[in-house]
């Protein structure tokens, strides 16, 4: 699989996202009180690359939820910018790394020019797909993820892939957006668009058993803030 696998509204519109912060412009949301960098209010310049905040599209903060630790290997799926990988490099310190796997050349592009912005050197970014990581099985202690599995139109696939890449063990710290679950497919699709982060969005009991169904236990799902009616940016933690 490759970025051409992507639906051409998700690839189009973050390819020219970062394209734009490449160029010196703005890439933030229209709407930063649900989505970017005001979810980071504890992190300024001195912590990160100013363009590597201000391109950030997601709609949470998973490095201040999954309680990272020195040593730890870490996997940001869906990386865009480079912020939470620079973040969590930071929080795993020399001993441990930090990779991000991202489908668009252009949000490669941006997160290593962040990254070495930033002077951090405990990290690599990777091109794939969410679905086909290309890491070996067992090889992180913990994956996160910033409003980006929404994105996927195979998300038992996405699931299947954290499970594998975890160590026994392993834990996730995602922040998605997620529906409540009397909203259907239909309903989501009304409230906005899939390249927006909501049609495409898992209602919160979908969360939970598919998580389960690829081997997941403990699994949490905590809304956060509204994104649209009955639509909410959420945390959900699980461990392998």
């Amino acid at each position: 699989m490759t970025s051409s696998d992507l639906r051409p509204d998700v690839r189009d519109k973050y390819a020219a996202a970062a394209a734009a912060a490449l160029e010196g412009g703005c890439c933030a949301p229209s709407d930063p009180g649900v989505i970017g960098a005001t979810l980071y209010a504890d992190v300024g310049p001195d912590v990160v690359p100013d363009t590597a905040l201000l391109s950030s599209l997601g709609c949470g903060n998973p490095t201040a939820v999954a309680a990272l630790a020195p040593g730890e290997t870490v996997l940001d799926l869906g990386s865009g910018g480079g912020l939470d990988v620079i973040l969590s490099a930071r929080r795993v310190g020399p001993a441990g790394r930090a990779y991000g796997v991202d489908a668009l050349p252009e949000m490669l592009e941006l997160a290593r020019q962040n990254a070495a912005e930033a002077g951090v050197t405990n990290v690599e970014f990777l091109e794939g797909m969410l679905e086909e990581v290309p890491l070996p099985d067992a090889s992180v202690d913990v994956v996160i993820s910033n409003c980006v599995i929404n994105l996927s139109e195979d998300k038992p696939a996405v699931f299947a892939e954290m499970a594998r890449v975890l160590r026994t063990g392993g834990r996730i710290g995602v922040s998605d957006v997620v529906a409540e679950d009397r909203l259907t497919a239909a309903d989501r699709a009304e409230r906005g668009s899939y390249a927006d982060c909501v049609a495409g969005a898992l209602s919160e009991s979908e969360y939970r058993e598919l998580l389960r169904a690829a081997g997941f236990r403990d699994v949490t799902v905590e809304f956060t803030h509204a994104v649209a009616e009955g639509m909410h940016g959420a945390i959900v933690r699980a461990a392998r």
